[in-house]
């Protein structure tokens, strides 16, 4: 059975696993962090958001203190997240659930 938490991101409770809600395929334990199963891809704030003037204040992000980290679906490509994150930052932990009472919860609604 699989529940859906974000647009893009499933949780399947038969398997304990993290999903692509879009293909089903498998980002890892639910027990870790879906991101570690995912596509990353790091960019600079200036491919999103340009600078509108060539001076030291651009009315940009930094790139020397920030990046976009994209996280994709490694089967369809579809992104799961997006974030901005200092250089070198270790990747957020961002949704830990009660994966025993999610299971819990659905064993009774598929009963009723």
């Amino acid at each position: 059975m699989k529940r859906r938490i974000t647009e893009n991101l499933d949780v399947d409770l038969d398997r304990l696993e993290w999903c692509c809600h879009h293909c089903g395929h498998s980002l890892g334990s639910v027990r870790e962090n879906y991101k570690k199963g995912c596509l990353i891809a790091q960019r600079s704030p200036h491919e999103i958001w340009r600078p509108l003037v060539d001076e030291k204040h651009s009315f940009s992000y930094d790139p020397s203190w920030t990046r976009l980290v994209e996280f994709y679906c490694p089967g369809c490509a579809v992104m799961i997240e997006v974030e901005m994150l200092p250089p070198g930052h270790p990747l957020t932990h961002d949704i830990e659930l009660d994966v025993d009472a999610l299971a819990r919860r659905s064993g009774e609604d598929s009963k009723s």
